[in-house]
């Protein structure tokens, strides 16, 4: 094992980078800019740049770099291909061979949520533990399962993919996959804004939530955690959905933890709480007391989990 390595997170906006030590220490972090213009195609490069420099900067021998682990949002095979990340106007990208090819350094890639996963249960909330769930409540649902210390990508690189676990069967609204009734359309922060849409429409009851233009799940969340009955009624059907398709997944996996991550997880203990009641009542005897905890890692969890990858 050398000395250190390079953890990458590539967002839509920005990219995330980290130079580790290979027992954990993040010695600096920083980003930049995700241009995505002409397909992206300058995407790998400027990363390619920014570790030579960081390298050159301080004078690392190159000898003592495991090398680079990246995490990408899209599906990603076990040879480190992306078959398509529409966010980054990738179609098939060889992310590893080129790389590489790029930094004279080995590679690995990983899709993002599943890297997040990773550095949660390396250094994270689920610190130590080698069976792992983790779900990200953001614009989207992304998950990631992590079994006997190892990322679960599978055959196609969607293993995880658990928001778009289907969780009703008589949706008439399609997800943005295209299926109907995926988890992503109710746990979702805009997931969590139309299930409080729908319930308004369905009812005249009072609520502060009928006082705001434009509805965000912060606004629901908030007024859930204040006793808002129409609320704690968006928040109970939102908590069914993600619990019970959670109670599957952990059938499954048998995890040690559950983790819940990403921005709508910004509403802390009580939005366990509602997920907590309802994974409890669906979950098998063996995985009932399973603990269901907040993500520590933040922002930083996916260049811990691609730092993670490489050691």
């Amino acid at each position: 094992m050398g000395k250190y390595c390079f953890g990458i997170d590539v967002g839509g906006t920005s990219i995330k980078c980290g130079l580790f030590q290979t027992d954990g220490i993040l010695m600096e972090k920083w980003e930049i800019p995700t241009r995505k213009e002409n397909n992206g195609e300058a995407i790998l490069p400027d990363i390619a740049k920014t570790i030579l420099d960081k390298i050159e900067e301080r004078k690392l021998d190159k000898a003592e770099i495991d090398g680079v682990g990246i995490g990408v949002p899209g599906p990603v095979n076990d040879k480190g291909e992306v078959l398509c990340a529409v966010n980054l106007f990738w179609g098939f990208k060889a992310v590893t061979k080129e790389l590489t090819e790029l930094t004279g350094l080995p590679s690995m890639a990983g899709n993002d949520a599943n890297v997040a996963a990773l550095g949660e249960a390396w250094k994270g909330a689920a610190a130590g533990a080698k069976n792992v769930i983790m779900v990200t409540l953001g614009t989207g649902v992304g998950g990631g399962i992590i079994l006997d210390g190892r990322i679960i990508s599978g055959s196609h690189g969607a293993g995880g993919e658990i928001g778009h676990a289907a969780v009703q069967h008589d949706e008439t609204e399609k997800c943005n996959c295209g299926n109907r009734g995926c988890l992503e359309q109710y746990a979702s922060a805009t997931g969590i804004v139309r299930v409080a849409k729908r319930a308004m429409e369905a009812s005249d009851e009072e609520s502060v939530l009928r006082g705001f233009s434009r509805l965000s799940a912060k606004n629901v969340l908030d007024a859930y955690k204040e006793g808002d009955k129409l609320a704690a009624k968006v928040m109970d059907e939102v908590g069914e959905k993600l619990g019970s398709a959670l109670a599957v997944f952990a059938c499954v996996v048998d995890p040690e933890a559950i983790v819940i991550g990403g921005g709508v997880s910004r509403a802390g203990q009580p939005l366990i709480d509602c997920i907590e009641t309802h994974y409890k009542k669906y979950a098998f005897s063996a995985c009932k007391e399973t603990p269901i905890i907040l993500a520590k890692l933040g922002n930083d969890a996916g260049i811990y989990g691609s730092a993670r990858m490489v050691i």
